[in-house]
């Protein structure tokens, strides 16, 4: 049985022609208009394929610290004033001999001569031009060269795209590889790019499927397909035109063109299924598409606005990872709204009632659960025993989701580093190689710039300092312009193996390398930058470096997380009393979104920091902790969509509500008209999902993976049963608002059609 609601049942007579409206009168525009409508959507997406099809190369990778914190502050220090800082790239030199030896010595110091000749290489240092023995491996074969690249997070990237061909592979006595944060950049890109082909491959003929499972038929389901396909294209053209005007993240265009996909997939599904509501009421093609827009059309315009500001509380966090995800989220949900209302009541009037046309799902679809005649099928015999035994059944959902979200409860939060690419990747399997062999290497030091202090002048303090930065718990040494120190004594001169012995070039000051024990993205890397900057300096001072840089992430994420929660909440609250003129709905509504969230959230650190049940996902390497932005992204995106599918489940329910006063009635009613449409929306957006979780790249895996099942629990455990069960015991409490209130959404609210 198709999509379909009420059947009708007043014989061939036509209803009543709608009111007029807005969006009645932009359904009559674009139906007389219809040729020079197919020929601007042609040539729009022509125009958007040509435009976007090289966005790749203009995203950023990165962008998960905040730019004003003390630990990027440092790392600019570092770069404007001493040419030094973390290195950008690490080029792992691996040989057949010890590398010590006089033929390989004297390669390895020209190999270093010819990297600093580099226009855009700021500093190169090495084991033959330092003689530091943390850049040696332990068995004395391999060692390690650190690059400094000039310019920001984009140019270094740039600049390690055109310098590591001709500096990796077979390099005189030596096989060269190279890692670090600019060749990761770069072959995150690739991946990237590899991974949304894979996904829209997988995506595209497994949504078709759902669709005709739904529809019936090939040419209805072929609609929604087009018009995500249109908003895929429109999509890459937005984000190529931000990033004229901003930096935009690398993940962006694999998340936005998901997300862009599924909603329009799904605002189509809306008004395709209500232009065949209307068919079946006896309307004539014209008016059929009329008031498909009327109603379908402003359920769309809701869920837009209602995905869109959950979006915008992303604007709040200070980095431009989930900033430039929040604006090019908003412009893509717009843009999947605007193509669903635009280009399908053209399109409808073209086809007319040939919409039914091609079953070739009929015999199985008659065999399915939910396909009887009289539309009482599997969602109606699901809510009326939720409504018998709401208690039982409510109960026990709710206890399996607190279940789920116990993980939860021990996350552990880090940023990405190399290990979010497959093994295989050459950037990730000489990182792995740099990690078991270089145990002492400075390549994730902790940088202390103390921009005002003369290290001439003030040589004592400065010595004394670093005697005390040595004695903290965790740091291995500390090199700078009073030498390199250890556990609280000088180990060797200043020299070029200290970090730091010249002076800054403009305005003085000098800066200390603080080599830790612990690693960066660690717990115990935090604790130890967090004792570093309690260590009393002799001067102002700016502690910076990969560990640094999380905590300041985390410190400034945790702080803004009250206020996007206010933002979504405040926003999701007023637009849902708008709509019900109800205050129990609202905030009914809230707390089912969040309990089916959090289960996600657990159910994400079971599978991703614990590394339980991988198969379900595919390979990946599993740290211990999760991307701290990612449940952030992944809760504004996941919100608005639930929030989306309520609206059209409360619209239903209210309706018969007010038609019968009778809440038990109403809510069997809403739940058993919607029930097919939801899960067919919902399974869209959760197999585009799910194609995203495909990706190689463990962030885009844990993203597609927690946004798939937190959409499936919305739209089975918490629609199907935990909103019915509340509803029944609440009654008529469901629609209560006080006096005042009731008044104002009399005069303001969000009535429906």
């Amino acid at each position: 049985m198709a999509l379909t609601t009420r059947p009708h049942t007043g014989g061939d007579t036509p209803q009543p022609p709608p009111p007029h409206g807005r969006l009645t009168a932009l359904a009559r525009a674009l139906i007389r208009h219809r040729t020079p409508v197919f020929l601007l959507v042609a040539a729009f997406s022509v125009a958007a394929a040509l435009f976007g099809s090289g966005v790749a190369g203009h995203l950023s990778g990165g962008g998960y610290t905040p730019e004003d914190s003390e630990s990027a502050r440092a790392e600019r220090l570092l770069t404007e004033r001493f040419g030094a800082g973390s290195p950008d790239m690490v080029l792992l030199l691996e040989a057949d001999t010890p590398v010590d030896r006089p033929e390989p010595a004297r390669a390895g110091r020209e190999f270093t001569e010819r990297l600093r000749a580099e226009s855009s290489v700021v500093f190169a240092e090495s084991f033959w031009t330092t003689g530091d023995p943390s850049l040696r491996s332990e068995d004395g074969r391999s060692a390690l060269v650190l690059v400094g690249l000039a310019g920001d997070e984009d140019r270094a990237t740039r600049a390690a795209q055109d310098l590591v061909p001709g500096l990796t592979g077979e390099q005189g006595p030596f096989t060269v590889t190279a890692t670090g944060d600019a060749p990761l950049n770069d072959q995150l890109e690739k991946q990237s790019q590899e991974d949304l082909t894979r996904a829209e491959l997988i995506a595209a003929p497994l949504t078709l499927l759902i669709l005709l499972a739904a529809f019936g038929s090939l040419v209805a389901a072929l609609l929604p397909v087009l018009v995500g396909v249109v908003s895929v294209l429109g999509t890459l053209a937005v984000l190529r035109l931000m990033a004229e005007f901003t930096e935009v993240s690398l993940f962006a265009m694999n998340i936005t063109t998901a997300l862009g996909f599924g909603l329009a997939v799904d605002y189509s599904l809306f008004i395709v299924t209500r232009y065949r509501e209307e068919l079946a009421r006896g309307r004539e093609v014209g008016e059929a598409v009329a008031e498909s827009l009327r109603t379908a059309g402003r359920t769309v315009l809701f869920s837009a606005l209602t995905v869109a500001l959950s979006l915008a509380a992303m604007l709040v966090f200070p980095v431009y990872f989930l900033q430039s995800l929040a604006y090019a989220g908003i412009a893509v949900v717009v843009l999947a709204a605007a193509a669903s209302l635009l280009i399908l009541p053209a399109v409808l009037a073209l086809i007319g009632r040939r919409i039914d046309r091609f079953d070739v799902l009929a015999g199985l679809r008659r065999r399915l659960p939910g396909s009887r005649p009289d539309g009482q099928g599997f969602w109606h015999w699901l809510v009326s025993g939720v409504m018998r035994r709401p208690v039982l059944l409510g109960g026990a959902v709710a206890a399996l989701l607190i279940v789920l979200a116990l993980p939860f409860g021990h996350a552990r939060f880090g940023l990405t580093d190399d290990r979010i690419l497959p093994a295989g990747s050459s950037a990730r399997a000489a990182a792995d190689t740099v990690r078991e062999e270089f145990p002492g290497a400075a390549t994730s030091p902790a940088t202390v710039v103390l921009p005002g202090l003369d290290p001439g002048e003030r040589r004592a303090d400065l010595a004394r300092y670093a005697r005390d930065l040595s004695r903290v718990e965790g740091t291995a040494r500390v090199d700078g312009a009073a030498g390199s120190w250890a556990g609280g004594r000088r180990v060797a001169p200043p020299g070029p193996g200290s970090a730091a012995y010249a002076d800054g070039s403009e305005g003085g000051g000098t800066w200390l390398s603080v080599v830790p024990a612990p690693g960066p993205n660690s717990a115990a890397g935090e604790e130890h930058v967090r004792a570093l900057r309690a260590v009393d300096a002799p001067s102002s001072v700016l502690v910076g470096g990969p560990a640094a840089a999380l905590v300041d992430t985390k410190d400034a994420l945790g702080e803004r997380i009250p206020w996007a929660a206010a933002v979504i909440t405040l926003s999701m609250f007023v637009l849902l009393f708008l709509f019900s003129g109800s205050l129990v709905v609202p905030l009914k509504a809230l707390l089912l979104n969040v309990l089916s969230l959090t289960a996600s959230f657990g159910a994400m650190v079971h599978v991703f920091q614990d590394g339980h049940l991988k198969w379900l996902v595919g390979d990946f390497t599993h740290t211990g902790q999760l991307e701290v932005t990612v449940p952030l992204l992944m809760f504004c995106v996941a919100f608005g969509l639930s929030m989306d599918y309520s609206v059209f489940l409360l619209s239903r329910i209210r309706e018969e509500y007010l038609a019968t006063g009778d809440n038990t009635r109403a809510v069997v009613f809403g739940i058993d008209h919607t029930g097919r449409l939801i899960t067919a929306a919902a399974l869209v957006v959760a197999t585009v999902m799910a194609a995203l979780a495909t990706s190689q790249l463990s962030l885009l895996k844990l993203l597609g993976a927690g946004l798939a099942l937190a959409v499936l629990v919305d739209a089975t455990l918490v629609r199907g049963i935990l909103v019915p069960a509340g509803m029944k015991l609440l009654g008529s409490v469901n629609w209560w608002a006080p006096r005042p209130l009731r008044k104002l959404h009399e005069k303001a609210g969000l009535h429906d059609a």
